[in-house]
């Protein structure tokens, strides 16, 4: 199965997003013991709650995972680096060749996501209520930094 995501994110958000519409189709054909093979590690020990989830844009795609987690008797996440997942890699080159006719066309699994609290238009909410580019806007118009701002930002 494929999909292709007809929106705006970043790669962690399209690789939750892949997940779950992964994870609710088991779940819509009775699935009850499940094998995820995914490349992205920082997901798989998310969601093993190995690894803490610092972007607050991702938080409620990793929550929606555990909760889908939950359906199944049994689920594994197994990491498989890209470069050894020649499957996901054809799926991804095939999806990404493909042209809808229709540009506003909005497919059904996007329509059924927009739902739930893990849509990217649901966690684009910054912390402090101000842009995400507020920061960076500050520094270009008066070289300053934020007053919290550790050097790793700073970089």
């Amino acid at each position: 199965m494929a999909a292709k995501l007809r929106f705006n994110c970043t790669n962690n958000m399209a690789e939750c997003e892949a997940c779950i519409v992964g994870l609710k189709i088991a779940i819509g054909i009775n699935v009850y013991e499940l094998l995820v093979i995914g490349d992205s590690d920082l997901l798989i020990h998310q969601v093993y709650r190995e690894w803490a989830v610092k972007n607050p844009k991702i938080v409620h795609y990793v929550q929606y995972v555990q909760k889908l987690c939950k359906r199944f008797h049994k689920i594994e996440f197994r990491h498989t680096p890209r470069i050894q997942n020649e499957l996901a890699d054809t799926l991804a080159t095939i999806t990404s060749m493909i042209k809808h006719p229709n540009t506003d066309y909005t497919d059904p699994v996007d329509r059924e996501l927009k739902g739930h609290l893990v849509h990217c238009s649901h966690v684009e909410a910054e912390p402090k209520g101000l842009p995400s580019y507020f920061d960076i806007k500050k520094y270009l118009e008066f070289g300053t930094y934020p007053e919290d701002a550790t050097s790793n930002q700073k970089k």
